[in-house]
């Protein structure tokens, strides 16, 4: 049964995990990057050779917003930007293997992370969670095709 403040809770939970996670996993990770850096990696590793206005819808960001994401992870060496073959002015990005080491080693500390606070709750609220995973994505998919239409 939903409640009027179940919206709220959810959220409120979901955002806590996730900077929680964040915060505890940022100072082991150098030099550190910006949650707006870290989602566009992200994005480039799992879309390689995507574009800024692609990226930048996909993001919900301004295009100039993404222009200048990918710059400081030009200098840092996370992105290369390539000309795109069928439209000499635009840029597709592609990840350095920097990047990919790096990602790599972000999902590796945040599994160890969650895993080890997952092993601290008892088997019911383990299971909650793992049962609530096809929800949450379905959520997820719901709020993006909404934000898509508007």
């Amino acid at each position: 049964m939903e409640t009027d403040t179940f919206p709220d809770e959810l959220i409120d939970a979901l955002v806590g995990v996730q900077r929680l996670v964040r915060r505890r996993l940022r100072p082991q990770i150098a030099p550190q990057l910006r949650g707006a850096e870290v989602e566009l990696l992200r994005l480039v590793v799992t879309r390689p050779g995507i574009g800024i206005s692609d990226a930048a819808k996909e993001l919900y960001l301004a295009g100039n917003s993404v222009s200048t994401l990918v710059n400081q992870l030009s200098r840092q060496g996370y992105l290369v930007r390539e000309t795109d073959p069928a439209d000499r002015r635009a840029a597709r990005l592609m990840p350095t293997p920097a990047a990919e080491a790096r990602l790599a080693e972000w999902r590796k500390r945040r599994a160890e992370l969650v895993r080890g606070g997952l092993s601290r709750l008892d088997d019911t609220d383990r299971d909650a969670l793992h049962t609530a995973i096809p929800a949450l994505r379905r959520l997820a998919d719901t709020l993006h095709e909404e934000a898509e239409q508007t």
